[in-house]
């Protein structure tokens, strides 16, 4: 799921008449980007929620997006994952539905039977399992990895996270690291960190792998499919897991940039 329905507040005014995700990153859109991502990784269907000029949104990335053969050369990928040449789309336009943004588990609540449709919302099922990252992020190197989700799948954790170092403008952090125990995967545990624990902190890269029992009860309240568009954030859920020990994490040290004023955006298209 790919996260495109804020309405961009740090970036206005380039946001008044263009919705964040399109504004164009080293010569295309913000969110073409891990599109192509995902399909270089053999991943062939995507869900997009939408609020502020969603309208534009759909129009450029139609049901069936076909990218060109340029942009979608596989890297390093084994001999059980392909790149695909189209992506199916589908879009959760919570603009349309309920006049605004639902916030992030809003959002994903209300998208998950576009993610996992009936019977696969079964957080047993390898279906219960999907990919969610913002749309407003550059990430470039980034690969998604089948390899990835089977592991994800076979952990029985809620959420698996990519943390990043801590950017300038957010040099605190969210969450700690620490060995899993019980972990024979070679991924660490996410940590929520008091704030007056001295261990570091790394930030939230926004790519996470997810599994639909976290936005179910005892973790969500939210009835399924979010019918009354009640807004909620994730993070809550996420510490709430992971206090648990049931949400792990590692480090990614490529290329990312949280594109959230248009002095980064100058920068980014600066450096191409």
């Amino acid at each position: 799921m790919l996260l495109a329905a804020g309405r961009g507040e740090r970036m206005r005014p380039l946001t008044d008449a263009t919705p964040k995700p399109l504004l164009v990153v080293q010569g295309k859109p913000l969110l073409q980007w891990p599109l192509e991502a995902l399909a270089r990784g053999g991943f062939d269907r995507a869900v997009v929620n939408t609020a502020w000029l969603g309208e534009q949104i759909a129009q450029m990335f139609p049901s069936v997006f076909t990218f060109q053969p340029s942009s979608n050369k596989p890297v390093s990928l084994s001999n059980q994952e392909r790149s695909v040449d189209a992506m199916q789309i589908r879009y959760s336009h919570e603009g349309q539905d309920f006049g605004g943004a639902l916030e992030t588990a809003g959002g994903i609540a209300r998208a998950l039977p576009l993610l996992c449709p009936p019977p696969a919302a079964v957080a047993t099922q390898a279906d219960g399992v999907f990919w969610v990252l913002a749309g407003d992020v550059f990430a470039p190197d980034f690969a998604f990895r089948q390899a990835d989700v089977d592991r994800f799948v076979a952990s029985g954790r809620l959420a698996h996270l990519w943390l990043v170092p801590n950017p300038e403008h957010h040099p605190r952090g969210d969450f700690g690291l620490a060995p899993d125990p019980h972990g024979s995967d070679g991924t660490a545990l996410a940590l929520n960190l008091d704030d007056d624990d001295p261990r570091p902190r790394y930030t939230y890269s926004t790519i996470g792998l997810y599994r639909a029992a976290l936005f179910a009860p005892p973790w969500c309240d939210i009835a399924p499919g979010n019918p009354h568009g009640i807004k909620a954030p994730l993070v809550p859920l996420m510490r709430a897991a992971m206090d648990q020990q049931r949400v792990s994490a590692e480090l990614y040290t490529g290329r990312w940039t949280d594109v959230g004023t248009p002095q980064r955006l100058e920068q980014l298209n600066a450096a191409q």
